[in-house]
């Protein structure tokens, strides 16, 4: 029974990480490079500095829902 807790108790935790990470955008980069290999495996995908550029700056053209 103690067991079945722990894992319950593990599988809540992760979840909350994972909607925590994808709620800030942490995996953004692994995202877009997952979709790159299977959308265009011909191009050679963003560097990671050069993909947070490109996001930060069509943020700052298009604020959308954004506070500022």
């Amino acid at each position: 029974m103690c067991a079945r807790a722990g894992r319950a108790v593990l599988r809540a935790a992760r979840a909350v990480h994972w909607y925590v990470t994808s709620l800030m955008g942490d995996n953004a980069y692994a995202t877009y490079l997952a979709h790159q290999r299977r959308t265009h495996p011909d191009t050679p995908p963003l560097t990671e500095r050069q993909f947070w550029r490109q996001r930060m700056d069509d943020q700052d053209r298009n604020p959308g829902a954004r506070c500022c």
